[in-house]
């Protein structure tokens, strides 16, 4: 399970960046998961949800999946097409002359943070003579 792997790399990034802009709360965040990438959705959902609660940022946090749909590209008749349905051969003339433009990224998409709390407006106690 390379999932749990994948979700630890991405909690120290957000880890880090909450740290370096002092954040106190990472409220969501958004995952590009390819769908030809090898993570299961499934899976990282799972992971994420059991590792935030080892952080000091994220333990609150959501975790929304997009999910990047697999496209490659013939470069002999130069057409695209669904990985997921035609693999590496290209359906419109048969080539194996083919690549993969999208579909296997991994990427933090973006990071919401939570609100801070509301600051309680100072006190000023007044003597009276």
């Amino acid at each position: 399970m390379h999932e749990l792997g994948i979700v630890m790399h991405m909690i120290g990034q957000v880890e880090r960046v909450a740290e370096e802009n002092g954040v106190d709360q990472v409220a969501k965040i958004n995952m590009e998961i390819g769908e030809v990438s090898s993570v299961v959705p499934d899976l990282f959902t799972d992971c994420f949800h059991w590792a935030k609660k080892k952080t000091k940022h994220l333990r609150e946090a959501e975790l929304e999946l997009i999910i990047l749909e697999g496209v490659s590209y013939c470069q002999d008749c130069k057409g695209t097409y669904k990985t997921t349905e035609f693999a590496k051969k290209c359906p419109y003339c048969g080539s194996d002359n083919t690549y993969l433009i999208t579909g296997s990224e991994i990427n933090i998409r973006d990071i919401e943070v939570a609100d801070p709390a509301p600051s309680q407006p100072e006190r000023k106690e007044e003597n009276h003579v």
